[in-house]
């Protein structure tokens, strides 16, 4: 199950798609069958998480639509789109089944060997709940820094290439400013972008949705 902090449809759809593709490849099943990745869309809140205040609202909500979710016994793990990892600490003190967080496990698996990691994002208001999120991770050491994009979050959500170029302009800067070998594009609703950015930078992206299936696919396996 994909728990989408925003009341974003569309953003839940999106997400939801990339999840079935990305477990798909992590955990293949028996031929002919693909994992089942189901998305659900948070009752209440706003459509774009842009603030702390925002990130710690959504939390309630993912912790109500996660419960809700194992109740219904047919939930094997949840995933939880936003690069914040909001409600992720509760969900896994109430639940039995995995809980991974986006966030969480695209810093993971960029910081991995050691590797100089950095961030590349569109919202500003969020700069340093990130940092803090990489110093509680034990990844401090390996962090060169946040580049964020020009333009409102909203603004560039709303034109795809637009937000595609300004993200490419950010992993630039990571990479030739701050020394930075890998880049995570820090936001489950960058989804897409990141997917593009991956054909067209010559750095290690490190898209959050896929990394927390990877993650996923090796909890389920063990």
């Amino acid at each position: 199950m994909l728990i989408n902090p925003n009341t974003s449809t569309a953003t839940t759809g999106m997400m939801t798609a990339i999840a079935g593709r990305s477990l798909g490849r992590a955990r293949p099943l028996q031929a002919g069958t693909a994992p089942a990745v189901r998305g659900v869309t948070v009752s209440r809140g706003p459509r774009m998480l842009t603030d702390p205040a925002a990130l710690r609202a959504a939390a309630r909500e993912v912790l109500a639509a996660g419960l809700r979710a194992v109740a219904a016994g047919d939930c094997a793990a949840l995933l939880v789109g936003a690069f914040g990892d909001p409600g992720v600490a509760e969900l896994r003190a109430a639940v039995r089944v995995p809980v991974v967080g986006i966030g969480e496990a695209a810093l993971a698996e960029a910081a991995a060997g050691g590797t100089p990691f950095g961030i590349a994002t569109t919202t500003p208001l969020l700069a340093e709940a990130i940092a803090a999120h990489v110093t509680a991770l034990g990844l401090a050491d390996r962090y060169t820094g946040l580049r964020l994009t020009t333009g409102t979050p909203e603004r560039l959500s709303a034109h795809p290439a637009l937000l595609v170029d300004r993200l490419e302009r950010a992993v630039r800067a990571c990479v030739e400013r701050d020394g930075a070998r890998a880049v995570v594009i820090g936001g489950g609703p960058l989804g897409e972008a990141a997917e593009e950015l991956r054909t067209r930078c010559g750095v290690g992206i490190v898209a959050p949705i896929p990394a927390a299936c990877r993650a996923i696919a090796r909890l389920l396996s063990g």
